[in-house]
């Protein structure tokens, strides 16, 4: 199971905001965010980095190696 793409939404659901908003205030292409939240995709360090600056959670909370 991939628990980067559930944690992704749930953080983002609880901000209330839909995806386009938070690809706007993350600078990236919506189709981005989308991809990495779908599993699609997963981000380079960099994306990883800014998710979790933006998030303010552990890069292992995020992958969900950790709670």
């Amino acid at each position: 199971m991939n628990r980067f793409k559930e944690r992704l939404r749930e953080l983002r659901e609880e901000l209330g905001l839909m995806q386009g908003q938070l690809a706007e205030a993350l600078n990236i292409p919506r189709a981005t965010y989308s991809n990495w939240e779908q599993g699609r995709r997963e981000p380079d360090i960099d994306g990883l980095v800014m998710l979790v600056n933006y998030f303010k959670v552990s890069a292992g909370y995020l992958i969900g190696t950790e709670d």
